[in-house]
């Protein structure tokens, strides 16, 4: 994209909402590089990888705006704020998020009080870790065989509505294939609601860690030991978790990844 492609909107300022991607920058949208490589400034979250800041303009601000697990670069409040600031400067302002904007990225409540302020906003999506980081490890979400549902939830609600939110019981049964974001602190916790609801012990569970970057990691087992593995291992955060049937085609597939 060239700069002139966002003067039109260059003396109202305006705020661009982009998916960074899983982390792979060749997963990088082309119009999200190209906003990188002409924006004024860039507020950008914690999981966004180095590879991707690379592309930014060598002249726009940079702003580091990351959480990660309650400890945070600046307070949600602060980091909106801050954008509508800099777009009433006459900025074109990006807002890069790791994954995409829209899926557990708080990117609609960002837009909403940007459109409230006033602020040109426009989203440009990216691709969600929930999908690739199970790809780049060889697990198909569908399958012809296993699964024709999915579902995608995050394993950590705001502070105050997490346990009353998310209704595992209606998980466990309503999908075939189940894609858990931010859901290792809380992996205990889930993993009993659905045993409770009466999934299956031996259900396949894959656990991806840094998914689509060169550190890539995998554990694999199944709800009933899951935790026990995370706890003799020491596997952490940043993970996706994937429950169901196609987990186990990671032994067909892994070998399948992109290789650099």
């Amino acid at each position: 994209m060239n700069r002139t492609d966002t003067q039109e909107n260059k003396f109202l300022g305006k705020v661009y909402l982009v998916g960074a991607g899983p982390g792979d920058p060749g997963l990088m949208t082309l119009k999200g590089k190209g906003l990188l490589e002409c924006a004024d400034v860039v507020i950008y979250d914690a999981l966004v990888s180095p590879a991707i800041l690379e592309m930014i303009n060598p002249q726009a601000e940079q702003i580091n705006a990351g959480k990660r697990m309650g400890r945070h670069s600046l307070l949600q409040e602060d980091t909106t704020q801050l954008l509508i600031d800099k777009a009433r400067d006459h900025a074109i302002v990006v807002r890069l998020k790791g994954g995409d904007p829209f899926i557990f990225g708080r990117g609609g409540e960002e837009m909403e009080e940007l459109v409230t302020a006033g602020i040109p906003v426009e989203v440009v999506p990216g691709i969600t870790s929930g999908i690739a980081a199970p790809a780049y490890a060889g697990i198909p979400l569908t399958h012809r065989l296993y699964s024709s549902s999915v579902t995608f939830v995050t394993g950590h609600e705001s502070a105050g509505k997490y346990r009353p939110t998310v209704n595992w019981g209606a998980i466990a049964h309503g999908s075939e294939t189940i894609v858990i974001y931010m859901g290792i602190h809380n992996l205990p916790y889930i993993v009993e609601q659905l045993r409770v609801a009466g999934l299956s012990l031996e259900t396949p569970i894959a656990l991806v860690r840094w998914g689509t970057r060169p550190d890539q990691e995998e554990l694999i087992g199944q709800v009933g030991t899951i935790v026990e593995q995370v706890e003799k291992t020491g596997f952490g955060a940043p993970a996706i978790a994937v429950i169901g049937l196609v987990v186990n085609m990671h032994c067909i597939l892994s070998d399948c990844r992109p290789r650099s």
